[in-house]
């Protein structure tokens, strides 16, 4: 990749204009209810300038702004999921004419190019496993497609990670490494800049760029390895798959059930989960009927109900499968572990149960197979 060249601060303006100019419109962070969220972004100046966050399992709070950096932060309770995989959406409908006679009809999804500023390396490697499940196979999700086309991502660099990440020993950041168009790294008085997509270099093209100077450079590459050594948090490996399954019956399933509430936060925050529910939503006068998708959890007693059977009854069943699927099962479907380590399930449980705590007694030399890296 090509050496960054630097945006300084006072033209961050020019990113917004090029990427408007493009048809795009603009998806960036904002100070909201107390969080940090994505919103559209009318100008630099509704980014969360100064604002520092911090997490812990179960607690999450903005510090008061401080500072000229914009992204000094590690993230907030959305990831790119809610641009792609609608929260609710219909997929078709029908309807009776005067006839009586039922015509059925697709219900093409609304996209429109979103160009999303401050996606972070652990979000874009769950949007490469969300891509994989949507899109690969003999039957994509034409919804989820459409607006992954006319999606352009800016990434940022992490160099300010919370307590509760740990994506270094997910393999999946801080540094973003690909699935971009442009990444930057911030410093104080500005960007440093890199292309990584065709799209990406004929944005970057229309930007008062300037030669980056060694000295910026090496900021960057120490904050970047700082945020990576920050990390205190971690899973015991990347491939938990044995170690789980060998320990199916480990108490610590019961005592985690004890405190979980099966309230489904941590599947809404996670940027890879992908259950969902169908249903069909009739009109009172019987005439239409739209058929509608919408977020669904594992948590949920409907979830594994199958005939007048509820297979997985109880929260210890259904905690199970959540964690035994998404660091366990996922090798065989997709090669890797659907864990990225962005910590949302730790800091937005209302009882702040930590994944990294649970797999690491469960997957204990005491009671099981070490995992394997």
């Amino acid at each position: 990749m090509a050496e960054p060249t630097f945006l300084p601060r006072a033209s961050f303006q020019t990113l917004l204009d090029a990427l408007a100019r493009a048809g795009y419109r603009c998806i960036g962070p904002q100070r909201r209810d107390g969080a940090i969220v994505y919103d559209t972004l009318r100008g630099p100046e509704d980014l969360p300038q100064g604002a520092r966050d911090i997490q812990s399992p179960g607690r999450y709070r903005i510090e008061r702004p401080d500072g000229p950096r914009c992204f000094a932060w590690a993230n907030g309770p959305q990831a790119l999921k809610p641009f792609l995989f609608a929260p609710r959406e219909s997929l078709w409908r029908s309807e009776r004419d005067a006839g009586s006679a039922i015509n059925f009809a697709e219900v093409r999804p609304a996209s429109e190019p979103l160009a999303v500023i401050g996606a972070r390396a652990c979000d874009l490697a769950a949007l490469k496993l969300q891509d994989r499940h949507f899109l690969e196979g003999p039957f994509a999700d034409a919804a989820y497609g459409a607006r992954r086309e006319q999606l352009f991502l800016v990434a940022i660099h992490c160099t300010h990670p919370a307590d509760t990440c740990f994506c270094v020993s997910t393999g999946d950041g801080p540094r973003a490494t690909d699935g971009f168009d442009l990444a930057l790294s911030e410093l104080d008085d500005g960007f440093l800049v890199q292309a990584g997509s065709e799209k990406g270099a004929a944005v970057a093209a229309q930007l008062p760029l300037e030669k980056s100077a060694p000295a910026q450079r090496d900021a960057a590459e120490r904050e970047i390895g700082a945020a990576a050594q920050k990390q205190a948090r971690r899973l015991p490996g990347r491939n938990l798959r044995d170690a789980l399954f060998a320990n199916l019956e480990h108490p610590r399933w019961e005592e985690v059930a004890a405190r979980c509430l099966s309230c489904g936060n941590c599947t809404s925050v996670c940027p890879t989960c992908f259950c969902h529910s169908e249903s069909d939503r009739p009109s009172l006068d019987g005439t239409v009927s739209v058929h509608v998708r919408e977020w669904d959890s594992c948590f949920t007693q409907g979830h594994s109900y199958i005939h007048g059977i509820v297979i997985r009854a109880d929260t210890r069943t259904r905690y199970r499968q959540w964690l035994t699927h998404k660091l366990g099962s996922w090798h065989d479907q997709y090669g890797r572990s659907g864990c990225v380590g962005c910590g949302r399930c730790i800091t937005w449980c209302p009882v702040g149960i930590d994944i990294t705590a649970e797999v690491a007694v469960i997957c204990s030399a005491e009671f099981g197979v070490r995992s394997a890296e």
